[in-house]
């Protein structure tokens, strides 16, 4: 078939594109810069703006389904940009759906979305959206994902993944943030890092992705839900990040602050940055230091029984091939 996948450029959706074809499917993408990487692997290329519901339509019109992965990430920045590209974007991209007649809508979401906060432990979909946020990132996260589900119809399936701290080689948010602030003496645990997080290994975040098509149809008991998706093997936050930093051949990270010294920190650090108007991400935030040091792992009982879903990379083998990745190449 011939599927569209928004974001084919970035880091999950590039992993989704490879996944679809490998397994032999046409495919095209949506992105907002040139991908001459995509190009090169016989990929339909098309460059645009989500918001701009005239280039989504195009895209849309021609294929079987769609995967949206494209989205605004980060927790920093104008809620604005965040709004456009996230809530509007996927408007777009649901109503393209519609008038195109494409049958099969699979969004990647963010566990974020129902994180209020507090600690997270063993938490499954019956989990209700916070009632507020800290950053416009899950809250037009939070959005999105009503929206998409809210529009599953007969003509219509629709389906939101959540996977949760996707990394693994040519991560583009999570491990180059620990190393960058790691190398320049500004990485912290906050607490005492022994809160227990899940993540997700990019190949089985993808995976995700090509199960849920695959059993997405009208009558499907994925049709209008929502899925958590990780290893399923929750750690120590602190274990995760030193695995990271050893990958990198970097020393672990032992010194901490407490979290009610980092929310604080973040607080006046945000306000900081929007009384000077700065573009570049703040080096704390209440969004990164109360992720940080509260549990955050789900029960992904769901995603197993509906999609098929199952971890196919350990831990060890993805800081494995993190540390290959990042290793210095011959000449």
């Amino acid at each position: 078939m011939t599927v569209l996948v928004t974001g084919g450029g970035g880091f999950v959706g590039g992993a989704v594109v490879g996944q679809l074809l490998e397994r032999g499917d046409a495919v095209r993408s949506l992105t907002r810069s040139p991908q001459p990487g995509l190009l090169a692997l016989g990929v339909d290329t098309r460059q645009g703006d989500l918001a701009d519901p005239d280039v989504v339509h195009a895209c849309v019109t021609g294929v079987d389904a769609v995967i949206h992965v494209a989205a605004k990430a980060g927790d920093w920045g104008p809620a604005e940009a965040y709004r456009r590209a996230n809530v509007d974007g996927t408007r777009n991209v649901v109503d393209a759906c519609r008038r195109a007649g494409v049958g099969r809508l699979v969004h990647t979401s963010t566990p974020s979305v129902v994180h209020a906060g507090a600690g997270i432990e063993g938490g499954d979909e019956s989990l209700p959206y916070a009632e507020r946020y800290d950053s416009p990132y899950p809250a037009t996260k939070a959005l999105a994902e009503r929206m998409v589900l809210a529009a599953n119809s007969p003509d219509l399936a629709t389906v939101a993944l959540r996977p949760h701290l996707v990394w693994g080689p040519g991560d583009t948010q999570l491990v180059p943030r620990i190393l960058e602030r790691a190398r320049a003496g500004r990485l912290r645990l906050v607490g005492d890092g022994s809160a227990l997080i899940d993540t997700t290994y990019i190949d089985d975040a993808a995976r995700a992705h090509v199960l849920a098509l695959d059993r997405l149809q009208p009558d499907a008991a994925c049709a209008g839900r929502a899925y958590f998706i990780s290893s399923g093997d929750p750690r120590p936050t602190r274990d995760m990040i030193n695995g990271m930093l050893a990958a990198a051949g970097l020393p672990p990270e032992t010194r901490s602050v407490p979290l009610p010294v980092a929310v604080a920190a973040g607080a006046l650090v945000e306000g900081l940055w929007a009384l000077t108007r700065r573009q570049s991400e703040p080096p704390m935030s209440r969004f990164v230091a109360r992720h940080a040091a509260t549990a955050h792992w789900f029960d992904i009982s769901a995603a197993r029984r509906d999609l098929g879903y199952e971890p196919t990379v350990t831990v060890e083998e993805g800081l494995r091939r993190l540390a290959a990745s990042l290793a210095p190449q011959p000449v």
